[in-house]
């Protein structure tokens, strides 16, 4: 088995300067770090348990079978604060059937971004 000491999702826009302003300002995500210079120097972002490094520059848009998601505490007031900063939402916050409040934005590139609020009382809560 590979033992895993870390991870990260790499993700090359088409537009990196635009990517940064969203997944920093709009999205409101920590810098881990940041490396390189100029436009296409890379950034690495805090992502909950895991970290997204937007770097370099790509031609074409990421795959639509890429999608993040990221949990929050409260979906309605994060749908709030992304909409006042400009986000993108494709679908509002919506009790899911199975038990997830889930919301769904884009990114610059149309990468989809699901924020998901895990309530209380939803077996992913549960320790046995």
């Amino acid at each position: 088995m590979v033992h895993v000491l870390g991870s990260r999702i790499l993700l090359s826009p088409r537009d990196p300067e635009r990517s940064r302003d969203f997944y920093g300002r709009v999205l409101g995500l920590a810098v881990y770090r940041e490396f390189g210079t100029g436009p296409e120097r890379g950034t690495v972002y805090f992502l909950g348990g895991g970290f997204l490094e937007v770097s370099g520059r790509a031609e074409e848009p990421p795959s639509p079978n890429l999608r993040l998601w990221v949990q929050v505490d409260d979906a309605q007031a994060a749908h709030e604060e992304l909409r006042e900063r400009g986000a993108e939402v494709l679908r509002p916050p919506k009790k899911e059937p199975w038990g997830l409040v889930e919301m769904w934005l884009s990114d610059p590139d149309g990468v989809q971004i699901a924020v998901v609020e895990v309530p209380e009382d939803h077996p992913l809560r549960y320790r046995p």
